[in-house]
């Protein structure tokens, strides 16, 4: 079983990076609050006359990672001072408006998840009993996880 122990002060234990597949250059997602991996293996269903129980079998998997962030306004909506439309500089903003396939990796301590995504789902809320702007970030991958 694996414990995830994050002490104040220490970063870099779970993270999330972001690469623009078209420019080089990474996007390390400061602020997350959560991770979740999603492997949702689709399946067919189908019911023959012969048998009084539906049959089942496996079909491709939708893969995806779920986060919550506290906005980083840099980290957000870019920082232009960098490579032109590198990850860093297009934001996590800037690669989901512009659709952006990019690389993942997803730093668990002893173990690295990779993939290719699309950076979805985005919704910056703020409020009184949350006064700093969070938003929900999706990854939308496209294939296969690689666990290494």
């Amino acid at each position: 079983m694996a414990y995830i122990n994050p002490a104040p002060g220490v970063s870099g234990y779970v993270s999330l990076i972001l690469k623009s597949n078209s420019v080089a250059g990474n996007l390390t997602v400061p602020a997350l609050q959560d991770v979740t991996i999603n492997n949702a293996n689709d399946v067919f269903t189908w019911t023959q006359l012969d048998t009084a129980s539906k049959l089942q079998i496996p079909t491709t998997a939708t893969n995806s990672i779920s986060t919550n962030i506290v906005v980083d306004p840099t980290t957000f909506f870019g920082n232009v001072s960098t490579t032109a439309n590198s990850a860093t500089y297009l934001g996590v903003f800037g690669l989901s408006g512009q659709k952006t396939e990019c690389t993942f990796y997803i730093n668990f301590g002893a173990k690295t998840v990779t993939g290719t995504a699309y950076v979805t789902g985005l919704a910056p809320t703020v409020s009184a009993d949350s006064p700093v702007w969070v938003t929900p970030v999706t990854l939308t991958v496209s294939g296969n996880y690689t666990v290494a």
